[in-house]
């Protein structure tokens, strides 16, 4: 690995205190903040200034905020960003981690579609495909993405009177109880599945976000019943958290401090 370019890392810790606060910093503001020499900052703010990356504020001598330049970057990055992509690689780092089945899905009407997967080696494992549809309810990246939905979205999709399709026993029959069910997702920040759609897999899942703070996927971790147990649901409902975060960073998302 190369050498760091110190000018260039102090330009670029510069770029990311506008990223905290209200987005406008002066000078001493900068001086404050990152240790650093009066002059040094003068000369970087300057830099940054002709290249567009920072401007100042109309009516604030002496404060800036961004400029154009990073949003110019940003949005070629997120041109860039395929979810599908971005969701099979961090789907396979989450699967060899815990050796469990690993999907990513996002919501179309009330049904999920997988747009990416990953089996677990063992020889007892759930059968799936990208690619696949299933009734959002049935699924534990279902319910997640349903209860990412504002209140009105949601009775939109699945009115009170609607007929909610039964994959297992288990599944959930009534929009009442799904309600019921999306609120506790919504408070605890992640969903599980008992055999909802599968009678033998029980799965959790976590909301994946992009750069705008919206819920636009799940990921979520399949365990045959002979594997599940509390113990083991605690542990990868703490990997699933963890692989949702990682995949939404990719997307932009930058989770608060």
């Amino acid at each position: 690995m190369g050498r760091l370019v110190p000018a260039v890392t102090r330009a670029l810790d510069i770029l990311e205190l506008f990223l905290d606060g209200d987005g406008t910093l002066s000078a001493p503001d900068i001086v404050r903040r990152l240790q650093l020499p009066r002059t040094t900052v003068h000369e970087l703010v300057t830099t940054l200034a002709a290249r567009s990356y920072i401007v100042q504020v109309p009516g604030e001598p002496g404060r800036y905020r961004l400029g154009v330049r990073p949003y110019q970057l940003g949005s070629r990055y997120a041109e860039q960003l395929d979810l599908a992509a971005e969701g099979q690689q961090v789907a396979r780092s989450v699967a060899e981690t815990c050796d469990e089945t690993v999907h990513v899905a996002i919501l179309e009407g009330t049904d999920v579609i997988y747009i990416a997967k990953v089996d677990s080696t063992h020889a007892v494992r759930m059968v799936s495909a990208a690619g696949r549809r299933l009734p959002a309810h049935c699924t534990s990246v279902g319910k997640m993405l349903l209860a990412s939905l504002p209140e009105q979205e949601l009775a939109a999709r699945i009115p009170d009177g609607a007929e909610l399709t039964a994959m297992t026993p288990n599944s959930i029959t009534g929009p009442t109880v799904l309600r019921e069910a999306l609120a506790g997702i919504r408070q605890r920040g992640i969903a599980i599945e008992s055999r909802e759609s599968n009678p033998d897999v029980s799965c959790v899942a976590a909301p994946v976000r992009d750069r705008t703070g919206q819920v636009v996927a799940a990921l979520s971790i399949s365990v045959p019943m002979i594997r599940w147990s509390e113990e083991r649901r605690a542990e990868l409902e703490q990997l699933a958290v963890k692989g949702a975060a990682e995949l939404s960073e990719r997307l932009g998302h930058r989770s608060a401090a």
